[in-house]
């Protein structure tokens, strides 16, 4: 497979920053999310948009899950052998004179958190169903938490060339379930598991889709008139139109004002796997996703694109570089122009920070560039300073909204399988803990040699087990806790909970004082045994 980096613009060789350089550089931008419920082919979508975009020769993805060694996205070993996503990856392309800036995320629940911060830094997202399941329970929290960040979404029920639901009904399911109206701008001919192409209700012209190279290809595109998609299709055709008419009839014509403003979403049927329809996906993508603007800082005054530079972490990753050990920081450019080797402010701390190492990440590949803009996302090596969610800037100080965490409800205690391994878990431990893949909570009695790990959902403890083995040479022995329920502790000493049974309080890496328990029930008694001690949930409205 090779990879072909995105074409620099005039603005971007000269490496200036007029304010109309950087406004004409960010409306370019599309900055956006795949996001789904577990199996619905995102992974697939990814490296077919690619595909479309000319950057890779051939999808990988199509070879079937158990095989996939190509795929552009899923570069982790874990990934590759259990055929599924379990972290983020980014990668950016240019589609007709636009830049993506694609990021595609862990689907299972279990990997919310990593899905929760792609989506603070992204513009818009793509919500790939499965045609088959319709929406599933992560594809809801997954849109609620969309429309919390008032987040527009292009809806894309993927699958279609195999058997599944009516299209009418999966309509019907995106309008009763997720409060944003449906407004489709492609429309299946041909019932799902026949998937021969698709009607443009704005236009009725007919796209017919042929199969190429099993799907590792693009697929075989034409365009006819409706006059001749009746004569090609006879009934299909026919069925087609009348139910598009009942679609539009009932929730109108496509407003962009509405989708922007997250009331409605366009919705467009594809098959990812034989690459029918996912040129249309970037078409939509082009003319209708939303451009790089201005950002809301903390106090929610919103940061023109032309202002001095400024950005903010939303991910660290580590292992993608075997050979160097190195770990990168996911930094959203916000306004202004980033030069590499520019020093930046730390907002956090005050402090310079310099930026020797920064490159576009397409998957496991790098380049290093010279120049990025509002909308894109960079790559910074070894930038150990850095945390997920902190801002940093240039000139006039900024600080973004913090990315929250996600209440855990699984907890487990991790010890070091050798204690001659005891530096390398430690270190391990800590890397983790920064990129974000476990919540790591520590007291005095338990000491540092037996952290908690608490976590979302049970996955994240394999992935904390097979990443120590295979990453930092310390294999982890862990063993489950009966905690379900963790809440922030406000109070002058936190410390009188672990006199309730069933009850302790444990510590984050910045200190805050963390209390997990057993059940609702032990909760419930802090009222009365410390009335003194006032709790919150750790995610806020997230939880």
């Amino acid at each position: 497979m090779s990879v072909h980096h995105p074409e620099r613009s005039p603005a971007e060789t000269a490496g200036e920053g007029t304010p109309t350089q950087v406004r004409h550089e960010a409306f370019r931008r599309r900055t956006f999310a795949v996001i789904s419920h577990p199996d619905a082919g995102k992974s697939t979508l990814t490296e077919a948009l690619a595909l479309h975009a000319h950057v890779i020769e051939e999808a990988g993805a199509t070879h079937g899950k158990a095989s996939r060694r190509s795929t552009v996205s899923d570069w982790m070993q874990m990934e590759q052998e259990r055929g599924i996503s379990i972290s983020s990856a980014a990668l950016q392309f240019t589609y007709r004179d636009t830049v993506f800036n694609l990021l595609d995320t862990p689907g299972h629940a279990d990997f919310s958190e990593d899905t929760y911060r792609v989506l603070a830094a992204v513009d818009c997202a793509v919500m790939l169903i499965d045609a088959a399941k319709g929406l599933e329970t992560q594809t809801l929290k997954l849109f609620d938490v969309c429309a919390r960040r008032g987040l527009p979404v292009i809806t894309v029920i993927n699958k279609w060339d195999r058997p599944g639901k009516d299209a009418l009904e999966l309509i019907d399911e995106v309008q009763q379930r997720t409060g944003r109206t449906p407004v489709p701008l492609s429309w299946p001919v041909g019932l799902s598991g026949d998937f021969r192409g698709t009607l443009d209700p704005r236009t009725r012209a007919y796209t017919r889709y042929r199969r190429m190279a099993a799907g590792a290809a693009l697929a075989e595109t034409e365009v006819f008139a409706p006059e001749q998609a009746a004569e090609l299709e006879g009934a299909a055709w026919t069925e087609a139109v009348e139910t598009a008419a009942l679609v539009a009839e009932s929730n109108g014509a496509f407003e962009l004002e509405a989708f922007r403003a997250a009331e409605s979403t366009p919705v467009l049927f594809v098959a990812a796997a034989m690459n029918f329809g996912v040129a249309t996906l970037l078409d939509v993508l082009v003319d209708l996703a939303p451009p790089a603007g201005p950002r809301p800082d903390a106090d929610g005054t919103p940061r023109p694109v032309e202002a001095p530079f400024s950005g903010f972490v939303f991910k660290l990753q580590a292992g993608m570089d075997r050979a160097h050990r190195d770990h990168v920081a996911f930094l959203r450019v916000c306004s202004g122009v980033f030069h590499r080797g520019m020093v930046l402010t730390h907002a956090a701390t005050g402090k310079p920070f310099a930026t020797k190492y920064a490159h576009h990440v397409f998957g496991r590949d790098r380049e290093t560039i010279d120049v990025a803009f509002p909308g894109d996302v960079v790559g910074l090596v070894n930038a150990s300073a850095l945390r997920a969610g902190d801002s940093v800037y240039v000139g006039t100080p900024v600080t973004f909204p913090p990315i929250p965490h996600f209440s855990p409800e699984h907890f487990q205690v991790a010890r070091a399988v050798d204690a001659g391994r005891a530096k390398q878990f430690r270190r391990g431990i800590t890397q983790l803990e920064l990129e974000g893949v476990i919540q790591v909570l520590r007291s005095e009695t338990r000491g540092d040699q037996a952290p908690v790990l608490a976590a979302v959902g049970p996955m994240q403890f394999e992935v904390v087990a097979d990443r120590m083995d295979r990453e930092f040479g310390a294999q982890v022995r862990l063993e489950a806790l009966p905690y379900t329920l963790a809440r922030r502790v406000i109070a002058p000493d936190p410390e009188v909970l672990n006199r309730i049974p069933g009850t302790e309080v444990l510590r984050r890496a910045d200190g805050e004082p963390i209390a997990v328990f057993t059940d609702k029930w032990k909760l419930g008694r802090v009222a009365t045994h410390a009335p003194e001690v006032a709790l919150e949930p750790i995610g806020g409205d997230l939880d």
